[in-house]
């Protein structure tokens, strides 16, 4: 496939880009920041600039498509990662607007230049616990794409409104918009770096739900919706299948969620936020865990 994706030099695009290249599709990063990844073609833009978008999304990937003489081709697919990534970034009001304002024209560029699909970074914060003040706890276990998504912070709530946003524009147009509701995400290198002390005390990833993301399997959660046509609109969690900690989710529950109701039984080290819906649809099947490098 032709895809451009933006964000493509951050901490999750970058692993995410170097997954699709492997799978022998073509991509552009579309960032601020050049990648400098082998055979991907690195355009600087600013996406909260409508202009540019639609310029980037109706350019060449690169000369050698200037050889057919057939004019341009269309993307196959945008895949949307690009965003200030966090509370305490920017200010919040910039959080806010950059991250709204961008995947909005994104997506709109997208649609008005007949490109059939867009896959966009949401956030596990959207379900309001992981920049809360104070500790809030989820309302059920384990927390599935139904939960409630009332956040405080600005972050997430302008990961909330970019879903309303997609679903908008994917009811107006017809394409397939897919929302990924990425968890914390996790480097290789960082299982040895931080995990030692997520093992040592589990409360340190209460925020993140116990839960985390490998970025080489977000990668090939990006390459799953990118195959699977048809669904309109959706959001899914991504996320590993296994906890963050090494305690078993029984465990977690007595010491962490005493009070929450757990709607079904749960294995020894299940995560808490639920993939079952992306394995269903899309045919998510994550492969790595960090149980695997520390014992």
């Amino acid at each position: 496939m032709r895809i451009f994706f933006t964000g493509g030099s951050g901490k999750a695009g970058r692993h995410a880009v170097s997954h699709l290249v492997d799978q022998g599709h073509r991509v552009v990063n579309g960032d601020l920041v050049a990648l400098g990844h082998p055979g991907v073609a690195d355009l600087r833009l600013d996406l909260t600039d409508s202009g540019q978008v639609f310029a980037a999304l109706s350019a060449i990937a690169g000369f050698d498509e200037l050889d057919a003489g057939t004019g341009v081709p269309r993307y196959d697919a945008v895949v949307h990662f690009a965003a200030i990534p966090a509370i305490l970034v920017r200010p919040d009001n910039e959080t806010f607007r950059i991250n709204a304002l961008s995947t909005y024209n994104v997506i709109e560029a997208a649609v008005k230049l007949g490109i059939p699909k867009v896959i966009f970074a949401s956030s596990e914060t959207t379900y309001g616990i992981c920049f809360a003040d104070g500790e809030v706890q989820p309302d059920y276990l384990p927390v599935d794409e139904d939960h409630p998504t009332v956040p405080e912070d600005s972050y997430a709530m302008s990961k909330v409104v970019n879903e309303a946003t997609a679903r908008s524009f994917q009811a107006r147009s017809g394409i397939d918009i897919y929302g990924l509701r990425i968890n914390n995400v996790i480097e290789p290198h960082e299982y040895d770096t931080d995990f030692p002390a997520y093992v040592a005390d589990p409360a340190l990833r209460r925020r993140n739900i116990f839960a985390y993301i490998d970025a080489r399997d977000l990668g090939h959660m990006v390459d799953c919706c990118l195959h699977t046509d048809g669904l309109g609109y959706e959001v899914f969690n991504v996320s590993n299948d296994d906890t963050s900690v090494g305690i078993t989710s029984d465990e977690v529950v007595d010491r962490f969620y005493t009070d929450v109701p757990v709607r079904r039984e749960m294995g020894r080290f299940e995560t808490f936020y639920a993939n079952d819906k992306a394995k269903r649809l899309v045919g998510f099947s994550p492969r790595h865990t960090w149980r695997d490098r520390i014992g």
